[in-house]
């Protein structure tokens, strides 16, 4: 049986979903608040369990091509730049789970994903649609938008994000709790680099006491992506677009090694971006009988796994799964949930976890707590090696 189903959200979530689904023969129709099409941010990181999905929708290729494949997953001291631990990505991974792991830019995976769903309705977004809310009926839900217009279907998709107005009308208010951390994210012409900002093409995670540094590579190692984040009581707004000034980033790693002195140094003085990290509780139901949540506004969580977008992508396989093996919507959107609500609150757990894993107080806190954990181990067994086009949905 296949349906109409609206999409609230033309995010990476979103858009992958509404793939999955018109693959699998569904009418779809995403609405977007936005005026144009398109995502902000910098760097994202497609592990293997995502990348199938990806490549079932044909755009392995053009992943590959405009990522990186990092060679490991490297963990060092703040300031000596001393290596604790390392586990390998690139061919490993390949051979372990069936797909590569790739780094590319945010704004090129976002065209990807407009430009395959494009190819299945080139009519499949509406722009300039902001969500207020829907009504559901016996047999359908209404999308109902600012512009005092509204949409019709069989099943409605909230995939609008962490601060999703469907969630909030499906289950009141979620409570956001300041975790203490402020992300900043830059990235780097590799041409503005010193010697001393050239780092090995892998995934460099800089920890120290209160607070921990990521660095890759994108855009076929053209451009070098910078996260870091900081414990601090300057609470800013929660948005990936504020800028704060480059001076209070050099002083909140002032004391880093030579390596993170180089990137941000290299940095455009007025492209430096922050946000407050906040903590939602993971919830235990995400649907009606005709509405349901995707991604963010689902699971919404911290970015210290690298996880939050392959968990929509997942999230999209495993519904279009669901669809096909129920004969009922609301039968089908249990199945959903139940496949889902485990797996992405351990993710959203372990992300937390990892928020004091990175931060400990000294150098040998972190030496100890490493020796005590293989990070590469735990992942590659639970993590990387799900599937959500085999996995058993029971």
């Amino acid at each position: 049986m296949t349906y109409k189903i609206l999409i609230a959200g033309a995010g990476l979530g979103g858009l992958t979903a509404a793939s999955c689904l018109m693959k699998a023969g569904h009418q779809v129709e995403v609405y977007e608040q936005a005026p144009k099409l398109g995502e902000i941010g910098a760097g994202i990181q497609i592990s293997a369990n995502a990348m199938h999905v990806l490549r079932d929708l044909g755009l392995e290729t053009a992943i590959r091509a405009a990522g990186v494949h990092p060679a490991a997953y490297v963990f060092r001291l703040f300031d000596s730049g001393e290596e604790i631990q390392r586990f390998s990505l690139s061919e490993e991974h390949e051979s372990k789970h069936g797909a590569p792991y790739t780094q590319l830019h945010r704004a090129d995976f976002h065209d990807m994903l407009a430009h395959k769903a494009q190819e299945f309705d080139p009519n499949v977004v509406r722009l300039d649609k902001k969500v207020t809310g829907y009504t559901e009926h016996e047999d359908g839900v209404t999308l109902h938008f600012a512009d005092g217009t509204s949409a019709r279907g069989d099943l409605l998709i909230a995939a609008d994000g962490l601060k999703s107005v469907i969630r909030g009308q499906m289950f009141g208010e979620t409570v956001a709790t300041y975790t203490g951390d402020a992300a900043w994210r830059l990235t780097v012409p590799i041409e503005r680099l010193s010697a001393e900002g050239q780092l090995e093409r892998a995934m460099s995670v800089f920890v120290g006491p209160g607070k921990h540094a990521v660095c890759y590579y994108l855009r076929g190692g053209d451009l070098l992506n910078f996260v870091g984040c900081v414990e601090t009581d300057d609470i800013s707004e929660e948005s990936w677009t504020v800028k704060y000034p480059w001076e209070n980033l050099k002083e909140d790693f002032r004391g880093w090694n030579p390596n993170i002195q180089a990137v941000i140094d290299a940095a455009d003085r007025d492209a430096c971006y922050r946000w407050s990290l906040h903590y939602r509780k993971p919830i235990t139901n995400w649907s009606t009988k005709r509405v349901t949540l995707l991604g963010d506004a689902a699971h919404p969580t911290l970015p210290y796994l690298a996880q939050g977008a392959a968990m929509a992508i997942e999230d999209g396989a495993v519904l279009t799964r669901a669809l096909a093996m129920r004969q009922s919507i609301p039968d089908a959107l249990q199945l959903y949930q139940r496949n889902r609500i485990d797996r992405t609150a351990r993710i959203v757990e372990q992300s937390t976890a990892n928020r004091t894993l990175f931060h400990l107080p000294s150098e040998q806190a972190i030496r100890d707590a490493f020796a005590k954990r293989n990070e590469g181990e735990d992942r590659n067994k639970w993590l990387y090696s799900y599937n959500p086009l085999t996995v058993p949905l029971v």
